[in-house]
């Protein structure tokens, strides 16, 4: 059974900062799809979905050189730069062909938004492509500002990743939430004081639970209950 709260806080957060990939959307199977688009248009052997969820995360050029260190030699920095190319322009055109949100997702963003809390994204993901995936899927609206990867000099783990976010937010980072699910999400959020849920269902390599976040949430049906749980703590 699904908790009902509708008035579930009297204390609320000052804000709450949701990563993108493996925390909001599925886009695994779009990322893996461009992956294996470059992989095999140079000569590589594809690689199966499973392994691409463990490599999602820091970003496209970081998931470029982990597969084409799976599948034999690292191309060079000006060799990676042009296939980087090639891959961002295709997942741009294919890129919601088959991302999903997790089930819940939507429901607990459009929650926390009619109750009136801040929500800021904060992901590893090229802004161009940030954007559109988030109008895609009909979330943008909802949030007050979203922050990419190219959006500073800096980028998770980086604490400031975070709290820049909240400073475009001009919310506090008192009180602020991070939702995330991997070590970048996890270290980040620790490094910044801010409490942290994390959810199973992502991309970590390392299992969710050793990466010791605050709280763990298996389904977004547990999210109000962790929420209460970290804000009376």
């Amino acid at each position: 059974m699904t908790p009902h709260h509708d008035n579930f806080m009297t204390k609320k957060p000052s804000a709450i900062i949701f990563d993108l990939d493996g925390t909001l959307v599925d886009s695994a199977r779009d990322l893996s799809r461009a992956l294996n688009h470059v992989l095999q248009q140079n000569g590589r052997s594809g690689i199966d979905i499973s392994q691409v969820r463990n490599m999602v995360g820091d970003g496209a050029r970081a998931l470029i050189v982990k597969g084409f260190t799976e599948t034999g030699t690292l191309p060079s920095d000006a060799e990676i730069d042009a296939i980087q190319t090639i891959f961002l322009d295709y997942y741009y055109d294919t890129m919601t062909a088959e991302d999903i949100l997790f089930p819940g997702a939507a429901d607990v963003v459009k929650k926390l938004a009619a109750q009136k809390i801040p929500l800021g994204l904060c992901t590893n993901k090229a802004l161009r492509l940030t954007e559109k995936l988030m109008e895609e899927i009909g979330l943008a609206s909802y949030f007050s500002v979203l922050i990419a990867g190219d959006s500073f000099d800096f980028r998770k783990p980086d604490p400031r990743h975070l709290t820049a976010t909240l400073d475009r937010m001009n919310c506090s980072s008192q009180n602020a939430i991070m939702v995330g699910d991997s070590a970048s999400d996890i270290i980040a959020a620790q490094k910044a004081a801010i409490p942290v849920i994390g959810v199973s269902f992502g991309y970590t390599k390392t299992p969710i639970a050793e990466l010791n976040p605050d709280i763990i949430i298996d389904h977004y049906d547990e999210f109000f209950d962790a929420l209460d749980t970290l804000i009376k703590t």
